[in-house]
């Protein structure tokens, strides 16, 4: 199969060119036709790392200002021969993809109505990263609000974050995963469309496997595929948790209407201000976030 990639950068200089030096090893058994690194205006090294990838088929696309990772995803898919290739893998820079890892994913979207596939996501010490999910409902935002995130996924199947380990050592579909890694077929690309760029970071991944989903095509889970990945600072940094809360909220507005929407509001609203009692910043600025949405700063 003919796979592209599309690494979305902001200052990502640090990580970028690990990311690139992981890509030939990974790319065992399929065509790496071309690697696109679409940069939000950095002002650190990261395009120069790009536009000396070496061997890789780099294509550096520069949006001019910081537009967002959904923006950087529309910019890099812009930049492809969609007709020429069979998938797009969507890539944070702060992946390291372990070597034959994009195979096993090609060969899931060989299977009839899956559109997207994921890997398994580890930590750098090798730890599992949870980062398979179920569809949001207001009931699972009630026990994560109550009891937390990790304990209600733990409770069969009341919570939204799949925290079970056993769950991530065997194949299956699931509603969405986080986005730092997703390969996406061509036929899915087409029919789903442009990622949307309002969420500027965080909960676009979830609109487009939601939306995916709407028209049939499946988010499969592959663990024979393994990253190495990083990780952001959603939720240690104030300004990127507040961003993430209010985010949810609207995603599941949108979806789902004023009234539920208002309620799943409300849930937040409830869990933030138990964990703001509780001393922890972050969710002070989740609560401050969630009761005035339209002043969140875009970091």
């Amino acid at each position: 199969m003919r796979i592209a990639a599309v690494i979305v950068t902001y200052n990502s200089a640090d990580v970028l060119a690990g990311c690139l030096a992981s890509l030939p090893a990974a790319a065992e058994g399929v065509e790496l036709a071309a690697v696109v690194v679409a940069d939000n205006a950095s002002a650190d090294a990261g395009p120069a790392i790009a536009r000396q990838a070496g061997a890789l088929p780099v294509i550096p696309v520069d949006l001019g200002r910081n537009a967002g990772y959904a923006a950087g995803v529309n910019a890099g898919l812009d930049a492809l021969d969609l007709d020429a290739l069979d998938a797009v893998y969507v890539l944070n820079p702060d992946c390291r993809l372990r070597p034959g890892s994009i195979a096993p994913l090609a060969e899931a979207l060989r299977v009839s109505g899956r559109g997207i596939s994921v890997p398994k996501l580890v930590n750098p010490d090798g730890s599992l990263q949870p980062s398979l999910r179920r569809m949001p409902t207001l009931g699972r935002a009630l026990a994560e609000a109550l009891l937390g995130g990790t304990l209600a996924g733990r409770l069969g199947r009341i919570g939204e974050v799949v925290t079970d380990p056993r769950a991530y050592e065997r194949p299956a579909s699931y509603a969405w995963a986080t986005g730092a890694a997703m390969l996406i077929s061509v036929p899915a690309l087409r029919a789903v469309g442009r990622w949307d760029e309002s969420f500027f970071l965080y909960s676009e991944e979830t609109e487009y496997c939601l939306r995916a989903a709407d028209l049939g095509w499946t988010t499969w889970y592959e663990p024979r595929a393994v990253i190495e990945h990083i990780g952001g600072a959603g939720g240690t940094d104030p300004a990127l948790a507040a961003l993430l809360a209010v985010n949810r909220v609207r995603l599941f507005r949108r979806r789902r209407g004023r009234p539920a929407g208002a309620a799943y509001h409300a849930i937040q609203l409830l869990g933030q201000a138990v964990r703001a009692l509780a001393g922890r910043t972050v969710a002070r600025a989740c609560l401050a976030a969630l009761l005035r949405p339209g002043r969140v700063h875009v970091p």
